[in-house]
């Protein structure tokens, strides 16, 4: 790639002293002359908010579709999956710390119109920005969904959904699908633990149904951090009155990196996938490998929909309309 990884910003104000406020995401964070954000790859220099991230990639897969995981979005399909390094979150539990708490050394440098590139000559017509934070890999994002738009491609983030309103509003237009890590309803959570506030994440999940992006939530179950059962039962609820059809996914949490509480109980997973039942009509769990967990049924007549085993998927009983074959239920799948 001939460009620089250091490319200038987008979103931020200058102020005096050569300081500047980066408005990308709700940390507004205000930085002094060489130095960075929380994320650590938003640089101020001489006064001019740059990027230390633009093209670079530390870590380039094909990946299944259900991996994201997207269970409700073209299930069975193939998806080029991309992260850089970096994110505005300092979750204890991350469990790709290596690529986004520091700068690794291993990175492929590859442009915009070098990635579409790739992505046609591969025959691949989806791409993921995934496995980092792609929120805090903004401008690379943008030129290159703008890019996959014209070449008919659909572009899916993976996210904390930590960004604010106006650069969010101004990615919409190039954005086909998201799933969005809710990670808690606990305000002292989302700020030990995580290192944020759950109010934005919520907020934008508005945004996202309100602007018809096919969004999947994930919330990962942590041992004596988030599983408090009745505030995950008002995490239900609240997605609940957005949309019952909002596929949820229940992720059990291993202890990795500086979290090392003991992994999340199978037994009580499977007890808040009956409380979520309750209020939303499309619940999963992730980490389990239970087919039984992971297939999808009709919310109406309980028909078996799509079987999934880890990354097989057999589709079934749904018709060419996308339809229940039992109850004629419409059922809200892209395929």
């Amino acid at each position: 790639m001939k460009k620089n990884p250091i490319k200038k910003a987008q979103f931020y104000e200058k102020y005096k002293n050569n300081i500047v406020k980066c408005s990308l995401c709700p940390h507004n964070c205000i930085i002094k002359e060489n130095s960075t954000g929380i994320c650590g790859v938003r640089k101020n220099i001489v006064g001019v908010l740059y990027t230390l991230n633009y093209g670079e990639i530390t870590a380039l897969n094909i990946d299944p579709i259900e991996k994201k995981p997207l269970f409700h979005y073209y299930p069975g399909k193939k998806v080029f999956s991309i992260g850089t390094w970096g994110c505005n979150f300092k979750c204890a539990f991350c469990q790709n710390f290596e690529i986004s708490q520091i700068h690794p050394y291993s990175i492929y440098k590859i442009s915009p119109e070098e990635l579409v590139d790739i992505v046609v000559k591969k025959n691949m017509d989806m791409v993921a920005f995934t496995y980092s934070e792609p929120i805090v890999w903004y401008e690379y994002v943008y030129d290159t969904a703008k890019k996959l738009k014209e070449n008919n491609i659909k572009t899916i983030l993976i996210t904390n959904g930590y960004i604010n309103r106006e650069p969010l509003l101004k990615l919409l237009p190039y954005i086909d699908a998201v799933n969005i890590d809710l990670k808690g309803f606990n305000d002292e959570f989302y700020k030990k633990i995580i290192g944020g506030k759950k109010e934005p994440v919520m907020e934008n999940i508005k945004i996202l149904i309100k602007n018809k992006i096919h969004t999947e939530v994930t919330t990962l179950v942590v041992t004596e951090g988030n599983d408090n059962k009745m505030e995950l039962e008002d995490l239900f609820k609240w997605l609940g009155e957005i949309s019952k059809d909002i596929p949820l996914h229940l992720s059990r949490y291993y202890p990795i990196y500086k979290y090392n509480k003991p992994s999340t109980d199978i037994l009580f997973l499977k007890e808040l996938y009956q409380i979520a039942r309750k209020h939303l009509n499309y619940v999963y769990l992730g980490n389990v490998w239970d087919k039984s967990y992971e297939s999808t049924y009709c919310p109406k007549c309980g028909n078996l929909i799509i079987k999934r085993e880890g990354y097989n998927i057999k589709i079934q009983n749904i018709d060419d309309k996308g339809r229940c074959k039992h109850c004629l239920k419409e059922i809200p799948i892209f395929f």
